[in-house]
């Protein structure tokens, strides 16, 4: 299990499990936001908790929330279910502590041009950190 906060600790976020990869998407928001994304669905693997301001981009398929006292972006939520009634949901792990992250593979998504998955290229989180 994982846990993360932003920096005054008014949202916070649970993933239960260790994600097998943490997502460096190259968008123009993901990249402004500097942000690595673990994947779940609200309220199986991940829980969010704290009141947030959401900004909706592009088709308005997702909503990107951050704390609105000191504006640490915490996840983006779907806006629509699945099939199943779940809701896809991603946190920033960078509001982790990082010893709980350092191993995590990066994965990378072109988000920009393809919108496909890139090769892993064996580097991890502590290796875009330290």
């Amino acid at each position: 299990m994982i846990q993360g906060s932003c920096h005054c600790g008014a949202v916070g976020w649970r993933f239960e499990a260790v994600p097998d990869g943490a997502t460096a998407c190259n968008c123009t928001v993901c990249r402004r936001y500097g942000v690595l994304w673990a994947y779940d669905y609200e309220g199986e693997g991940i829980t969010v908790s704290g009141s947030t301001q959401a900004y909706l981009w592009g088709e308005k398929e997702i909503s990107f929330n951050f704390c609105p006292a000191c504006g640490c972006v915490a996840f983006w939520r779907s806006l629509t279910t699945d099939g199943g009634g779940r809701r896809r949901i991603a946190v920033n792990l960078r509001l982790a502590e990082p010893e709980a992250v350092a191993r995590i593979p990066i994965d990378h998504f072109d988000g920009l041009n393809t919108f496909e998955d890139l090769p892993r290229d064996g580097r991890c989180v502590a290796d875009y950190w330290f």
